[in-house]
């Protein structure tokens, strides 16, 4: 932006937006601002019937920036969605905008992407559905809010995790729902970084599972839930069902979300261009047909901006003034397929990010003025995350880059002959939490500066791990946190579900990393300074065993959390992760 948009020209910058209804072809138009704000009342005569009001099933806000942002909400009728907005909490200087038409062909959900919002403020906003059948007919109005990245240095907080009512394990509402949602809005963070696998449309939920303790889980079920998607009306229905919860509606209305797409947003581990075999209990064979499907309704159910180049790619970045950039990977639509083979040379049959999007990255991360570079990835790079006989991740085995493990090789070594620091990975995908430093001096490939890779999750699915570590990259394991040798699948319950916290501070530009657990315990804290690569002792790798003593938090429970270097010897990741 050229210029602070101020709050008191919000009342005249605010006044158009572009207004996606999220059709086939990511439809998208300008719409004028309204001067009032829709009625609430109707004026039906009183010996007619009155038709029944609109209801707003929720709301979201999504992929923000300096300037704008996803608005979402649902109704159950066709209805014209309107979102007022303002800057304060009693909505004093508030703004009307006429959004687009919900309608039966985008399940009644609508998307308003808003522009001209001030930079560095509280954005407050309500959604109010206009019935189209009964125009006079008004929703009452559901409220959410969202913070606007500054555009100098601001101290920022983030949270981020992935894996929602996944292996069986959905809302429970006799167990308090998904309360891991609270523990994360309780934290008041800038925004949510939602790392795949938002639902688990190839998972169906039993009404009841039996515990090891003697107890019972009783799902909710849904009619989309109990069995795997393949209509796109039951993809849609995997979405709804996370609303069902109050801690996710709740979440979501205060937290603006940058939300990834994963394996399960369609099925198990897929790729394109992959046939499903006969026993597979999916009635459609093609796992293209799948992805349509379940990409669509992605779109439609995620506060996510669609790129205008079409809707196979969602990878973005979005700038936190310069304190903090993140940068979104898709590594879902350009991947080759999983295999079993050692693929010596690089091919489009090795890729995970594509040339497209690799190119993308290269420069973006160069040009980026940011003190960090948080690279949100739904997948790790150093784990063996295994699809049967072959290989679903990035790393494979150990030794010289092969396999999808090249495009990585290529990045890092990008980012060392450009000098690009302070470059730190996010992800989610195995079903536990790990802090991993990566190190030239361990590895096989060594052309690259150390870096950070954090990982967490699930938010609300089963508990596996820990994962096999390959050396390609010299991966180290400062903490991690799994279940016990021999269990898997462990429910919520357990307690062992899984998020990650993450604080810069304006004035030191120190990164702070939080392991938390599902109650938001702290379980491990690591304290990263810009232009080192080592930790806020100002130490360099060589003392990085000193450093994680120090920084190692003093709350972890020593019975279960496991502080070690792995020898790449621990169980593989299982495929149902």
């Amino acid at each position: 932006m050229s210029g602070k948009v101020t709050r008191r020209g919000l009342l005249a910058t605010v006044g158009t937006a572009t207004a996606t209804a999220t059709l086939g072809e990511g439809a998208v138009g300008t719409v004028e601002a309204t001067t009032e704000t829709p009625e609430s009342e109707t004026e039906a005569d009183s010996d007619e019937e009155v038709p029944e009001k609109p209801v707003p099933r929720a709301v979201q806000s999504g992929d923000v920036k300096s300037d704008r942002a996803i608005i979402w909400s649902r109704t159950d009728a066709p209805a014209r969605m309107y979102v007022e907005v303002a800057t304060d909490e009693y909505f004093s200087d508030v703004r009307t905008v006429r959004g687009p038409a919900a309608l039966s062909v985008t399940d009644y959900a609508a998307k308003l992407d808003l522009r001209g919002l001030p930079s560095g403020e509280e954005i407050h906003y309500r959604v109010v559905f206009e019935s189209l059948e009964h125009p006079a007919i008004r929703s009452d109005p559901v409220s959410g809010q969202f913070r606007t990245p500054a555009e100098g240095e601001q101290d920022v907080r983030f949270v981020w995790g992935g894996d929602v009512v996944g292996q069986g394990w959905g809302i429970d509402r006799d167990r308090g729902g998904m309360t891991i949602f609270e523990a994360m809005r309780e934290l008041d963070p800038d925004l949510f970084i939602h790392s795949g696998d938002a639902v688990y449309a190839d998972g169906p939920l039993p009404e009841t599972v039996e515990l090891d303790d003697g107890g019972v889980w009783n799902n909710v079920v849904t009619e989309a839930k109990s069995e795997v998607a393949d209509a796109l009306s039951e993809f849609r229905g995997n979405y709804r069902y996370n609303f069902i919860d109050d801690h996710y509606r709740n979440f979501l209305a205060e937290v603006p979300m940058i939300p990834q797409w994963d394996d399960h947003e369609v099925t198990n581990n897929y790729y394109l261009g992959e046939m499903l075999p006969e026993d597979d209990p999916h009635d459609v064979e093609s796992v293209n047909l799948l992805a349509a499907r379940g990409q669509r309704a992605f779109v439609e159910y995620m506060p996510i901006r669609t790129q205008e180049s079409g809707w196979n790619e969602h990878y973005d970045s979005f700038e936190y003034g310069s304190t903090m950039e993140v940068f979104r990977l898709d590594l879902r639509s350009y991947r080759g397929p999983n295999t079993a083979t050692r693929n010596e040379e690089e091919s489009e049959a090795t890729a995970v990010l594509g040339e497209e999007q690799l190119a993308w990255l290269k420069e973006s991360l160069a040009a980026s003025e940011a003190t960090w570079k948080v690279i949100a990835s739904d997948m790790p790079i150093g784990l063996v995350v295994t699809d049967g006989d072959y290989f679903e991740a990035i790393g494979n085995v150990d030794g010289e880059p092969v396999g999808r493990e090249h495009e990585i090789a290529d990045l890092l070594s990008f980012l060392n002959e450009e000098d690009v620091r302070n470059v730190v990975w996010f992800t989610a995908d195995v079903h536990y939490t790990a802090a991993h430093h990566y190190h030239p001096d361990r590895a096989q490939f060594t052309d690259f500066n150390p870096f950070r890779e954090f990982v967490t999750g699930p938010l609300h699915a089963g508990t596996f791990g820990p994962s096999a570590l390959d050396d390609t990259f010299g991966p180290e394991v400062a903490y991690e946190k799994s279940p016990p040798e021999g269990e898997a699948n462990l429910p919520p319950s357990e307690g062992l579900q899984f998020f990650g916290q993450v604080d810069v501070a304006a004035d030191s530009e120190e990164m702070t990393v939080t392991l938390r657990d599902r109650d938001g315990d702290e379980l491990y804290s690591e304290t990263l300074v810009p232009g080192a690569y080592g930790h806020a002792d100002g130490g360099d790798d060589e003392s990085d065993d000193e450093a994680d003593a120090a920084t190692e938090s003093e709350g972890e429970d020593d019975e279960t959390a496991t502080e070690t270097e792995s020898d790449g010897e621990g169980p593989a990741h299982t495929a149902e992760g």
